[in-house]
């Protein structure tokens, strides 16, 4: 299958620059998973296609304010350093730009004089390692100092950081938000809940990765990055009950999808654990645990499309996809979602 199968042409107007006013007011695309049937809902509504002894999934992983700029101590040259992963004492694998700036052995200054970073090590692929110095806490130094790391297509300022984070995030470790859960407000999880729905969350946090794009013509040859999951017992429990008493399994996002995929045995019952996960999930795949999916609008020939075009195919989607563009919809990842559904 080769990745130009997944493309498709979007006006750049509709690449959404800001969330929507209210969380749950953003519209949504209702697809029929196997009879490709289309209905035009706002997310609000979602409680109306989810039935009690059902379970939504969700992931509880909370945006680091990983984008950071230093200073060069010796020239006053400016960098910025995304932060990918913690490698442990204070140390963190970066992407810094321009990166001939950041040669080993660079020292910057972050903030109003809040953190010291040296550049330990210039590795293979181009990252950096960084060792930071900080006085008191690590996490709220970069609250204070970072930036939310918004993927390259937002070029507007965001506001209110809690926007870029779903109102149940829990977990410090993403380099972006698992975005369809955006869309959730408290009163609608409680409204759910009060519907007998079943509400399981997991964590998975999202590698800068997520927005690497497929280079490889023929799909298969495209190597997809490792991610950190973990799946409580109790989460395990509730996915496991509901699936042996007949209930859908709905993932909000394909971070929760490729978690449950990755983290299920060949009958889609889950493991609780924690472990990494490269699963790479496109036409042809035979699904075990997941049923349905709400996830928001994608990039054309993302591995992301490719996932959603496994769960239903490729001809549905895309249609949809058409079907969305036609009614301008707000796409990517504070645009509006769409619920692939055996409901309509």
């Amino acid at each position: 299958m080769k990745k130009s199968d997944f493309y498709f042409e979007l006006p750049q107007e509709l690449i959404a620059q800001e969330p929507s006013e209210q969380r749950d007011h953003s519209r949504l695309l209702l697809i029929g998973k196997h009879s490709g049937s289309i209905v035009h809902k706002h997310f609000y509504d979602i409680v109306d296609y989810l039935d009690a002894g059902d379970c939504l999934v969700l992931n509880n992983s909370r945006v680091l304010p990983a984008r950071i700029y230093g200073i060069k101590k010796d020239t006053g040259a400016r960098v910025e350093f995304l932060l990918l992963n913690n490698r442990g004492n204070d140390t963190w694998e970066c992407i810094a730009g321009p990166g001939k700036r950041a040669k080993e052995g660079t020292v910057f200054t972050f903030g109003d004089n809040d953190m010291d970073g040296e550049v330990l090590e210039v590795l293979e692929n181009g990252n950096r390692l960084v060792r930071f110095t900080y006085q008191g806490i690590f996490l709220e130094t970069l609250e204070r100092i970072g930036d939310m790391p918004l993927p390259h297509y937002i070029t507007h300022e965001l506001k209110d950081k809690e926007r870029y984070q779903t109102v149940y995030a829990k977990f410090n470790g993403s380099a972006a938000a698992p975005t369809a859960g955006l869309h959730y407000t408290p009163e609608l999880l409680e409204k759910i809940k009060e519907k007998g729905v079943h509400i399981a969350q997991i964590t998975l946090h999202v590698g800068i990765g997520t927005f690497r794009p497929v280079k490889a013509e023929n799909i298969e040859d495209h190597t997809m990055h490792y991610e950190n999951y973990s799946v409580s017992e109790e989460a395990a429990q509730t996915i496991n009950t509901v699936k042996r008493s007949g209930g859908k399994i709905i993932c909000t996002g394909t971070t929760c999808c490729r978690t449950l995929e990755a983290a299920s045995d060949a009958d889609g019952f889950v493991k609780a654990g924690s472990g990494a996960t490269n699963i790479f999930i496109y036409p042809g795949y035979q699904f075990k645990c997941v049923d349905e999916l709400i996830t928001n609008f994608h990039l054309p020939e993302s591995t992301l499309i490719m996932l959603v075009s496994a769960l239903s195919s490729r001809e549905i989607v895309l249609n949809a996809y058409k079907n969305a563009i036609e009614n301008r919809y707000r796409f990517f990842s504070f645009g509006d979602a769409c619920f692939i559904t055996d409901k309509i």
